[in-house]
């Protein structure tokens, strides 16, 4: 997979945005194990520090948690991973509509155009 990163947002910001991603789309499952910071850095191809940055990130948001020695694995708290995603969804949601009502289209026109989507 290839990934492209704005060189307006610093790199560990939007590699947090695609573990995030993979967290609530379940890439990554509650308890699983994690590669390790090396491993991702290669996927993404990233100096190990950005890659370490984004990781702290995510910890510092409790989404994954640190074992001494066995590397890093993602929170058991599926709550804490369903908050995320609701709050995931509803942001890509209100930037559609706001998309929608500067082209003119109010709510229920809206809805009708993501309906007629297959």
């Amino acid at each position: 997979m290839e990934f492209t990163f704005d060189n307006n947002i610093p790199i560990y910001i939007q590699l947090l945005e695609y573990l995030k991603i993979y967290l609530i789309s379940g890439v990554f499952k509650s308890g699983d194990k994690l590669p390790s910071v090396r491993e991702f850095a290669t996927t993404f191809k990233v100096n190990p520090n950005t890659m370490q940055k984004a990781l702290a990130e995510l910890e510092s948001m409790n989404l994954i948690y640190t074992e001494r020695t066995n590397g890093k694995y993602v929170t058991k708290n599926d709550k804490l991973i369903e908050k995320l995603k609701d709050e995931y969804a509803t942001t890509l949601a209100k930037s559609y509509f706001e998309g929608m009502k500067k082209i003119g289209l109010g709510k229920a026109d809206s809805i009708k155009y993501l309906e007629g989507i297959n």
